[in-house]
Formats: structure tokens, sequence, C-alpha cells
């Protein structure tokens, strides 16, 4: 017996018309959605000093007004986390449109994540930026089970993991007890492979091109969402609608299984996933079966997403064009430094951060070709010193620069920019609390937990597979059998590379060429703005790859730092691109 349970959202601004696509294109038992992330967590809470009835994903609340009637009908469930930071302000909404298009379904949410009122208590007050606008821990999925066990339509919830939402329904369905830890593991890898929408289906994905070749992909026609038919021993098969854009193969369910993760201990509130246990086998089109999920006791603590109000930030960025390219840039950037005034000074912001020069091409033929973009951005907790304190300097030296000087807009005013912080709490801090649809609340106990499996050196253990023989080379992209996927956490970047799963002859041997090669040595060396960073490198074989995390390289997060790719989204193309030298006994 198998539950369907899909996803028809994997950010707060996706495809708006999923809801009702996933609805209408075949059968499912659960409907859910993921709207959260750190930034997102940021933002719905400066919502909230607009606005105090603020702080959900308004989207899903236009997503219920157009299908919600249909999801009732079918007899589908649904879990979203579009609650935020006011999970019962979404419900009460809920409940006002449903009312309005003559529906009466039974609402429920789950609360108890935000941590404001404790933030003195729990030490969570930053010595630098006070009080978080957010604190935010991360609930597990009994709740949400408890919610749909005791007759819930409608599911909504704030900071729960990403997972919670199909982990959820399947404890519901499942009956399972805080104790069935393969089967948990495996329902937290069927939330995690289809969290993030489309992205499992071929989105974001740099094997692309063989999916276009292949038909999968065609031009204009959008990315079907994905769906996990996942068992009660918590196995699955991910699979899509039938006729929908996209395809499901190994590699694109490889592409997020290791999208975002810390090391081969996947840590959710319910349960500790083993990475290093699953196991990936195409077992028909757009069907992939993930199998032997080893889960173990969750972690004692909470982590628990902060947000900070830092101050302000504001940019500029300068085209600079033609021969001289490293001159004019020098000049640029001292003429500005010394309008801003020495390190230190009253006038000056606190921090700035000018971007790196890359060299232009040589006799283009475009002008943009001959150009590049030179980029300055100011931090500081004054508004104005990032505002006309930055931005006047600049325009005064229109006519008194390098010769082609010109700006890409007008710069503004600055913005206000938060600081993410992640941190760990005790469970006794936290009361995951459900609020059912009959209006009676009830507390999810805390389940058995063991201390943090994780190992420091557990990622560097030599690879499994046995050392290749022959040593001659061909200098060639990392990316010509390794595909990638890379995102942030936090500041905090993480990159999955793995061997393109296409039935190649010396598949074993690119692994263990992949596996040996990607140190942190080489990390540093493909990645020079890495080269002072704490770099982990972890193997996982299972997979035919590596997980890469790098701390630090996005400063204090994806609204602090000054990164032109701030959620290191690029990352991964980047070091495929990067030039390596290949043993040829693995081409």
């Amino acid at each position: 017996m198998t539950i369907r349970i899909g996803n028809c959202s994997g950010f707060y601004g996706d495809r708006l018309s999923a809801f009702r696509e996933m609805l209408e294109g075949g059968p499912l038992d659960y409907l859910t959605g993921d709207y959260l992330a750190e930034l997102t967590m940021l933002i719905l809470g400066k919502d909230t000093f607009k606005d105090p009835n603020a702080g959900y994903a308004r989207t899903f609340v236009k997503q219920a007004e157009d299908a919600l009637g249909l999801a009732l009908e079918q007899g589908v469930k649904v879990v979203v986390n579009a609650g935020g930071v006011n999970p019962r302000g979404l419900a009460d909404k809920l409940r006002e449109v449903a009312t309005a298009l003559g529906l009466d379904p039974r609402i429920a949410h789950v609360e108890g994540d935000d941590l404001r009122g404790k933030v003195a208590d729990l030490g969570l007050v930053h010595e630098a930026y006070g009080d978080p606008l957010t604190a935010n821990a991360y609930l597990g999925a009994f709740g949400i089970a408890s919610a749909l066990g005791r007759g819930a339509d409608v599911v909504v919830t704030g900071r729960v993991t990403d997972a919670s939402v199909v982990v959820g329904p399947a404890i519901a369905h499942f009956g399972w007890s805080p104790e069935s830890y393969d089967a948990l593991a495996g329902a937290v890898v069927a939330g995690h492979i289809i969290e993030c929408g489309t992205q499992a289906t071929g989105g974001n994905f740099s094997g692309f091109t063989d999916l276009i070749s292949k038909g999968s992909i065609k031009s204009g026609e959008p990315l079907g969402f994905p769906i996990a038919e996942l068992a009660e021993d918590g196995s699955m098969v991910i699979t899509k609608h039938d006729g929908t854009g996209g395809a499901v193969t190994v590699d694109t369910v490889t592409a997020q299984l290791v999208y975002e993760i810390q090391s081969t201990k996947y840590l959710n509130p319910d349960v500790t996933v083993d990475l290093t246990s699953l196991r990936l086998e195409q077992v028909g089109e757009d069907r992939v079966a993930v199998t032997g999920v080893a889960g173990s006791a969750p972690p004692e603590r909470l982590k628990v997403c902060l947000n900070y109000f830092a101050g302000f930030r504001n940019s500029a960025e300068f085209v600079v064009t033609g021969l001289e390219a490293d001159a004019k840039v020098e000049w640029i950037k001292a003429q500005v430094d010394a309008a801003l005034g020495p390190e230190g000074s009253a006038g000056r912001p606190a921090k700035v951060v000018w971007s790196g020069v890359r060299t232009v091409q040589p006799d283009a033929d475009t002008e943009e070709g001959a150009s590049m973009l030179l980029r300055v951005t100011a931090f500081d907790p004054s508004a104005d010193k990032v505002g006309k304190g930055l931005t006047a300097p600049i325009i005064e030296l229109a006519l008194a620069s390098y010769p082609g000087f010109s700006v890409t807009r007008v710069p503004g005013p600055g913005t206000a920019y938060g600081v993410y912080r992640p941190a760990y709490v005790p469970r006794t801090a936290v009361e995951h609390t459900v609020v059912h649809h009959d209006g009676t609340t009830e507390i999810v106990p805390d389940p058995r937990t063991a201390e943090s499996p994780l190992d420091p050196t557990e990622g560097q253990r030599p690879s499994p597979y046995p050392a290749p023989q022959d040593k001659l080379t061909r200098r060639m992209p990392l990316g010509t059998f390794v595909h990638g996927r890379s995102g942030d956490k936090g500041g905090d970047a993480n990159i999955g590379l793995w061997v393109r799963n296409d039935g190649h002859p010396k598949y074993a041997e690119r692994v263990t060429w992949l596996t040996k090669f990607m140190s942190r040595r080489r990390v540093r060396e493909l990645i020079p703005e890495a080269a002072d960073l704490d770099i982990e490198v972890y193997v996982l074989p299972n997979l035919g790859g590596v997980n890469i995390l790098i701390h630090g390289l996005l400063d204090e997060g994806v609204a602090a730092t000054a990164r032109f790719d701030p959620q290191a989204k690029g990352l991964a193309e980047w070091i495929r691109s990067r030039l390596v030298n290949i043993e040829g006994n693995v081409l």
C-alpha cells in the first residue's frame, strides 16, 4: 500500500497555477507546499511590522481561492508551511476565504515555533544586533500528523522543517511511532526530494541539455511538479503526473538529494537520516525508486532560524569599457574611497566592498562584450551613510573620472537588511502545539533523542572504491561527466557533485576518481575565494559523488552578503566549468 503525496510549491513566489495543476493532473492523496526559507522568514517578519495580521504567504491564499473547492471535492488533504510567522492568521484567513466560497473545510494549524518571547532566556540576543526580528524553531511532523488524524482537511504550519509537510501525512496514514526510525527517515528523504518543486523534475538541473535533446524539456512548456509514492516501510517511487514537462531520472533526483545538505547525516526533529544508506534505481519512465533508507534517533536540540536587523545597504555598478580596464578600475576605486573618507571616519560607511575585476574581451564585436561591471556595496547602521553619503560622491564623479564613465542605474536610497544566524535550543524550550479544526489544542510530546551523530572527520574518510591505475591525464572541464547543484544555508554554501548516471561503462571508475579528487585542498584551488575558509567534504558513494560545505562564503547570509550570487545558486556551475586534470582511464 502506498500514498501519493504531491508538491505544488518550492518557495514563496513559485508558480501560482501549480496548486490547481496538481489537483487536475491526476490522483493524489495529499498535496503539500513549501513556502519558507531563511530569507522568507525575514521578509514575513518585516511584514508584521507594517501589519500585525500579516506574516504568512499571501500567494497561498490566492491558490486556495482558486482551487480549495477542488481539493475538497477530490478528498485531497492539503499541508503547507505557508503560515510563516503567523500560522494562526493564515488559518483564520482561509476560513474567511472558504466561507466566501461556500465551503466548510476543517482547518487546523501548528504553532509553537515562534520563540521571540523567549530570546533573552535562551541567550539569543545578539551582542551587536540586539533582539532578533524572527526566532523560529524547526518543528517536526507529529503535530501535522495529529491534526490530520483528527480529521483536518487543511493543515497550515509555521517553521516546520521542509520535509515535515510530507512526513506528517505519512505518519498519519501509516500510524508510525516516534521510534519508526527507518520509515520516518524514508519519509524525510521523500520530503527533501519533492520539497523544492520542479528542481526534482529537471529544474535548475546541470544536465538540462540532455533533457532538451530527449524532448523532456520543450520550449515554453512548464515543468511538472514531483510526486512521492510512499510505502509503509519508507521506500518510495518519485514520479510526476503523466504528460507534464520535465523528467524524473536518477540524476534529477540526485540533484535534489545533494541540495543544501550538511554532512552524510541529515538531522531532522523526528529522525536522523543516514544519507549513505539509500539507493536509487530507474524503474520506469519518470519513475525513480528510493530504497534502503536508514534512520536513527533524532538530535537532542532543535535548530532555530534567527534573523536580526543589521542596518542599511546600498550599491552602485560602474560600466568599464575597452582598453586599460584595470587602470580605469583602480582610478574609480581610489576616487570613491577618497570621497568616502578614511576608515573609521564619521562619514564613511562601516563596510565598503568592491566586486572582483574580470578581463574584458579584446576586439569584441559588441560594446557589451568589451565591457565589464564593477560593483561597490556599502553597509552601515545609518541609512544616510549608505544613501546620499554613498551616492552623492559617486554621481559627482560622472564628468571627472575614467573615460566612458557610466553607471547601470542612478543609485537610490539604502534599504534595510538583516543577517541570519542559526542556533540550537533544548526541546524543552519549545511547545510544539496543534490547534485542531475544532479549536482544541494539543502539545506534541518530545521523542527520545540521541547526541548529535556528526563526526567532523567523517567526511574525509577514504573512498570505498579501488584506486585507479592509469595516471595519464587530459585537461578538461570538471563538468565533462560531473553534474552539480549548489545553494545556501545561511552564510554557508553547499555544493553537491556527482558522476552522471548515463550507463557509461566506466561509471565506477569515474566515481572513484571524483571522490578521491575532491579534497579540501582541491576545493580551495578551484574556488580561490574559499582559500581561507573552513571547508568540509563528505563522500556519498551510493550517490556517486561528494557534498561540499564552505563555511562563511556568503558572509552573514543572503540579505547581508555583497556577492553577486548571494545564494550560491551558480557556484556548482562555476566549479563544473573549471579545467582540471582528468585521468585518462575514466574518459
